[in-house]
């Protein structure tokens, strides 16, 4: 199969970034994805998370299977990550239930229309849960983004935030969206809150 793709060495500008924020350019990329709303620590929210890995691990064992994708090549399978807006700007970002989000993890390039379609239908058939039927199959590019690395707790990203605001203001560049992406490379039920790593990335434009 070849060398075996690892986004962590691969991509390593888009999934690694330093804890300092920076400037980056995100490509068009195929990702599996799950929209909703409402707070995270929620069981809707964690059976969202389980059909989006159940699906994208599906596809990673498939070179096991009697129908190999074109293409196919072996891949480290991708974190979870998440878009994320508010239901209602007027309440505080801090309501978890006012949170608005969609959660997704990349694909390889190999995966097709076609390909997708199967897939869900046999990860169907082996797991009952009843949000493999709002898993969509798209494609999605930030663009011009700033980004960097927050080391702790989910609690404390405002403070990151505040760092890339400044950041972008003194290199002129403005923030064009109130959404941000999130990028997860810790599992927070196996990893304390002072060493969660997470990716944060908003959209920017050049003044």
């Amino acid at each position: 199969m070849g060398k075996k793709v690892d986004y962590k060495k691969d991509f390593k500008h888009l999934y690694m970034p330093k804890s300092l924020p920076e400037i980056v350019e995100v490509p068009k990329m195929p990702f599996f994805k799950i929209s909703g709303s409402g707070d995270p620590n929620d069981e809707e929210f964690a059976n969202a998370v389980v059909a989006l890995y159940s699906l994208s691990y599906a596809v990673r064992m498939s070179y096991k299977s009697d129908e190999v994708p074109a293409g196919y090549y072996e891949y480290t399978v991708f974190p979870l990550e998440g878009v994320w807006d508010l239901l209602d700007r007027s309440k505080p970002p801090t309501d978890k239930s006012n949170l608005k989000y969609t959660i997704m993890i990349r694909q390889p390039d190999f995966l097709t229309e076609k390909g997708f379609e199967r897939f869900l239908e046999q990860t169907k058939r082996k797991k009952t849960n009843p949000y493999l039927e709002k898993v969509r199959f798209e494609q999605a590019a930030d663009g011009l983004s700033c980004q960097m690395m927050h080391l702790g707790s989910f609690d404390d990203e405002p403070e990151s935030f505040e760092r890339m605001e400044t950041y972008c203001t003194e290199h002129g560049f403005t923030r064009t969206s109130k959404i941000h992406r999130e990028i997860y490379l810790s599992d927070p039920r196996r990893t304390e809150p002072a060493k969660l790593k997470t990716v944060l990335r908003s959209p920017v434009s050049k003044r």
